[in-house]
């Protein structure tokens, strides 16, 4: 069973910056897309952002487009989301994911959680002052 280990939560003021990560149990970036979630409170749990494994390209929600970067390091088996000019509609639960490769293109369409073949235990991030 492949483990995904997320950390780097925390609590942030409006405008600051905060960088998650996640460690993989194994080598998996060369074998799966990995793609970053979130849910807040009483709302369902949303996909933000995403990275390929084989051409490492990525993708990102409206919400967090030119705030948060997606990057991994195949080395470390860790995927990183840094996440800069936080506001407070960003306080969530933030999980990694990872995606068979062979059904990326298919969860970029439809960007379903139903296409996630492992997740993470998830880290809180809150944005207040």
């Amino acid at each position: 069973q492949l483990q995904l280990v997320e950390s780097g939560g925390g609590l942030a003021q409006p405008g600051e910056s905060l960088t998650l990560s996640c460690t993989f149990s194994r080598s998996t970036l060369d074998y799966y897309a990995t793609a970053w979630f979130r849910q807040a409170p009483g709302k369902e749990r949303e996909v933000i952002s995403g990275i390929s494994r084989s051409d490492g390209s990525t993708f990102y929600s409206d919400s967090v487009k030119g705030r948060f970067t997606i990057s991994r390091d195949h080395g470390k088996n860790t995927v990183y989301l840094q996440m800069n000019s936080l506001k407070p509609e960003d306080t969530a639960v933030y999980y990694c994911a990872t995606i068979r490769q062979s059904t990326w293109y298919q969860f970029l369409t439809e960007k379903s959680p139903t296409l996630v073949t492992s997740w993470g235990q998830g880290t809180q991030v809150t944005v207040s002052s």
